[in-house]
């Protein structure tokens, strides 16, 4: 028996072994179900508490699953954009499940810097004019309570017409 690296031979079957487990895996790996991200859609929001300077809301969500299993949610965290600002962050804490190919609904905390953000937007209206849509973008991450994959991160955008 010859040794692989100084001090540490080799043994023919301990050898395989180990191959065969790091192939194993492997192909567990590319095993684990690919899961489209969810849609998320704005039902409703209340505003909770607010000052000039940060709003706190309840934003009713719902969220449509284009998978063909169940999504166990345990959270999800987001962060709007309009315009290229920060509008504001949220969180759902609470767990849930999705149905296969189906829809579900919760509660999201908002915190908003409204006042900050429309003066930002404002000052670059002023000096480039004001733009027939504010562009948005939703970021964020869905964690899942179970399954191989751990989370499912979505990044949404699209336009707010201003005419």
């Amino acid at each position: 028996m010859k040794p692989l690296l100084t001090g540490f031979p080799v043994r023919p079957l301990a050898l395989a072994l180990a191959l065969l487990s790091l192939s194993a895996l492997a192909g567990c790996a590319s095993l684990a179900p690919k899961l489209e991200a969810p849609k998320l859609a704005v039902v409703g929001v209340t505003l909770v508490k607010g000052d000039l300077l940060q709003q706190r809301f309840k934003a009713r969500m719902r969220v449509t699953n284009p998978n063909d299993r169940v999504i166990a949610v345990r959270s999800i965290s987001y962060t709007l954009e309009i315009g290229g600002e920060e509008l504001g962050r949220g969180l759902a804490g609470s767990a849930f499940e999705i149905p296969a190919l189906g829809e579900a609904e919760f509660d999201m905390d908002v915190t908003a810097d409204l006042a900050g953000t429309v003066l930002r937007l404002l000052d670059r209206a002023r000096s480039k004019g004001l733009p027939d849509a504010l562009r948005y973008r939703l970021r964020g991450e869905v964690k899942l309570a179970r399954g191989f994959a751990r989370t499912i991160p979505f990044d949404e955008t699209g336009s707010l017409s201003l005419r």
